[in-house]
């Protein structure tokens, strides 16, 4: 019995091992590779370029003061629409005090002229009604009166001017309130009331009192690299798209390409800008980021294949794809066109039933669980 268990236990240990040895060579032994098919389908090939800018007004003005001084008013505040000529601030004049003093210097040296020539002129009237000077003489002191009354006024209305910025002589008319020059949109008003302010002039440009712009009017500024820049025309449709909009795209046309380019981190950048179509009810805020797809080539309703199943020869002239056959493939040359990167269109070669040879398919392991955060 000892005897016969033995011989069973050699026999299932060799059993074992010969199983062992085949299992080794199944698991070891390669498989025939597996590939996708593709097949040609219509579809349209857009071949474009995109550049990357921004949403800015095409007329966006900083509205400056004419004279110096503390902001005593604030009429409007960002996102306000206005009109040419209506008022955006107040200035109350801090006078310069040298002027000042000469100006009221000026007035008081004006005024001592005036009661010496209203002197002259009583002393001498008496004189002309009894005959003792003539009528000539006479219009002499007259004339010396109206003028030191003239320049009385004079000097009071530039005393005025220097104090408080308006003068009798200029009516409605001041310097102190600072109004829009064209009519849009208030985008920015930088300062607060009690804000000193600087006059704009030859050797400053002056406080930003508020900033504005025409949003009915806007443009896409944006980069375009040298290497796409040749292949860019006026007049070239433009589909934007705004990051911070979701599923919202705007029409534009290319109106201007730089003719210099500028050095970007190694790489020459041409600017372009194209005009915004909006339509009845799009808004877009002037700063938004965006992107301008610029399509420099399309194709409707074609038959394509992807890129990635066309093999291309080395000096580029002709193109061959594998077609099934059976249990094998075939090389089968094919005639393209048009290519978006993705997608190329086919003229000849092959019809919309071939299967053709694509990526090889990759099995996902046994056991093997992906977890997406």
């Amino acid at each position: 019995m000892k005897r016969i268990l033995k011989y069973l236990l050699l026999i299932l240990l060799g059993v074992l091992f010969i199983w062992t040895l085949f299992f080794l060579y199944r698991k070891s032994a390669s498989k025939p590779p597996v590939y996708n098919l593709e097949k040609p389908k219509k579809t349209t090939i857009v071949k474009k370029t995109v550049a990357n800018g921004s949403i800015e007004p095409r007329q966006e003005i900083a509205i400056k003061p004419v004279v110096s001084g503390i902001i005593r008013e604030l009429y409007v505040e960002a996102g306000q629409p206005v009109k040419k000529g209506d008022k955006l601030a107040t200035i109350q004049i801090v006078p310069d005090m040298l002027s000042l003093s000469q100006a009221e210097s000026r007035v008081r040296s004006a005024e001592i002229g005036v009661s010496n020539a209203q002197q002259n002129y009583d002393r001498n009237k008496p004189l002309v009604e009894k005959g003792v000077i003539a009528a000539s003489e006479m219009q002499t002191y007259d004339i010396a009166l109206r003028n030191a009354k003239q320049e009385l006024d004079a000097a009071q209305d530039a005393l005025q001017l220097v104090r408080d910025g308006i003068s009798k002589s200029s009516g409605s008319a001041t310097n102190t309130i600072v109004r829009s020059t064209i009519e849009g949109m208030v985008l920015d008003v930088p300062v607060k009331v009690g804000t000193s302010v600087i006059e704009r002039n030859n050797f400053n440009e002056g406080t930003t009192i508020a900033t504005v712009a025409d949003m009915k009017d806007l443009i896409f500024k944006g980069k375009v690299d040298e290497s796409e820049v040749g292949k860019v025309k006026l007049g070239m449709p433009v589909l934007l798209t705004v990051g911070a909009i979701d599923g919202a795209k705007w029409n534009a046309d290319l109106e201007y390409i730089a003719p210099k380019g500028v050095e970007e981190s190694g790489a020459i950048q041409f600017e372009i800008r194209a005009a915004v179509k909006l339509e009845e009810g799009q808004t877009l805020r002037a700063g938004y980021s965006a992107n301008a797809d610029i399509v420099l080539d399309q194709r409707d309703s074609v038959m394509a294949i992807p890129e990635s199943v066309i093999t291309f020869n080395d000096k580029g002239d002709s193109a061959f794809v594998e077609v099934k056959n059976g249990e094998g493939w075939k090389k089968t040359y094919v005639k393209t066109g048009l290519s978006d990167g993705v997608n190329i269109e086919l003229l000849g070669g092959i019809s919309d039933t071939t299967q053709v040879k694509g990526a090889l398919k990759v099995d996902k392991p046994e056991g093997v669980t992906v977890h997406m955060d």
